[in-house]
């Protein structure tokens, strides 16, 4: 019974430790409705398209279920992008670049995305030279984003 215990324990443990690989999070000082808009603008300022918007509350709500606010904005460009599965494409499945924000258990506002220099090494292309170009320019754009 032990043995059982301790194998869903660390089967439990490690399951979330690799959800959280890779992924960069950042509290957010405003609402998940402002800082999907405040995003939206540093986006279409940065000169990049945005391709998609989904509200996962929203969704939830349609099936009867409940969910916290949860959005994710879907954007990028094929200036960025094209290089990245240039090294390989493999990548692809990791483009374009998205941002999840969303308002935890405690009804704080989180931000979050996946770091281009993490989907550089899971595409085993960790030397790829635009993913930390990529990396510097996500973080400005939350940045910009956040700022008060």
């Amino acid at each position: 019974m032990r043995a059982i215990l301790f194998i869903f324990l660390f089967l439990s443990f490690s399951s979330s430790a690799m959800a959280d690989e890779g992924m960069i999070e950042q509290a957010s000082p405003y609402s998940v409705t402002q800082t999907m808009q405040r995003l939206e603008m540093a986006i279409r300022k940065g000169g990049l398209t945005i391709f998609a918007v989904i509200d996962h509350a929203k969704g939830a709500a349609k099936v009867g279920q409940k969910l916290r606010p949860t959005q994710l904005i879907i954007f990028g460009s094929p200036k960025g992008g094209t290089p990245l599965m240039q090294c390989n494409q493999t990548a692809g499945i990791d483009l374009p670049l998205k941002i999840l924000v969303w308002e935890n258990a405690q009804g704080k506002v989180m931000l979050g995305y996946n770091d281009p220099v993490w989907i550089a090494k899971r595409h085993n292309v960790p030397d790829c030279a635009v993913a930390p170009k990529l990396h510097k320019n996500m973080a400005k754009l939350v940045q910009k984003a956040l700022e008060q």
